[in-house]
């Protein structure tokens, strides 16, 4: 896929929708954090219905370390993998205290030098609380990039890699945000809506059927 193509594609998400954000619910970085931290292999929904609750009685680190882990279980038990990002969340949230004066810290690092925050994690707190123009990919990025040609690679971090040099500059800030929707409510992994998609034009998906004898691409 050239530049031009590339540019055009940005082009329309940003026309469609010029302010685009992440479907977390947070008042603070800090429940940003923690939203971002349960919503691995989980919807957005499911962490949504669970932070609802329960920030009205924490949202500090120190309202976590008194909640303790077993009633922190007991509010996130719907969300999956819930046990281990208890555990992970109470450890973040000593080291944030001990560490970082409770605040979240800005710099990737020290991100991801917290317990149950990885690359992708820090990538959404810098980009959406601090404004630095980083791509987190998700699974929904991650396919996106790859069906639609904008960005093939491998693994997350080379998909990330490219991203930040392939798409024009002045996207980089939104370009996640445009993604994570595009491959949620359109460009869905079981079946993708070609015929809603507003880059169907641009897109390889169709062409990569074709020149693999009409077999599904994997991504």
């Amino acid at each position: 896929m050239n530049l031009s193509k590339r540019h055009e594609i940005f082009t329309r998400f940003k026309k469609a929708n010029p302010h685009p954000s992440t479907e977390l619910e947070y008042r603070t970085p800090f429940e940003l954090l923690i939203a971002v931290m349960l919503s691995a292999q989980a919807t957005d929904k499911s962490v949504n219905l669970a932070t609802r609750k329960l920030f009205v009685k924490v949202n500090t680190p120190e309202n976590f370390l008194v909640m303790g882990e077993i009633k922190l279980c007991d509010a996130i038990k719907n969300i999956g993998l819930y046990r281990t990002k208890a555990r992970n969340i109470l450890a973040t949230c000593k080291l944030l205290i001990l560490c970082h004066g409770s605040q979240v810290p800005r710099t990737k690092d020290h991100l991801e030098s917290l317990p149950g925050v990885g690359r992708k994690t820090a990538n959404v707190i810098l980009n959406t609380v601090f404004n630095l123009p980083v791509i987190a990919v998700d699974t929904h990025v991650f396919r996106v990039a790859n069906r639609t040609g904008i960005a093939v690679g491998k693994n997350v971090l080379e998909v990330e890699i490219k991203l930040i040099k392939f798409i024009p500059k002045e996207f980089h800030q939104n370009a996640h945000h445009w993604l994570i929707l595009h491959g949620r409510y359109v460009c869905k992994a079981g079946k993708p809506e070609c015929a809603l998609c507003s880059i169907n034009d641009l897109c390889d998906y169709k062409r990569n059927i074709l020149k693999n004898n009409n077999s599904i691409t994997p991504f």
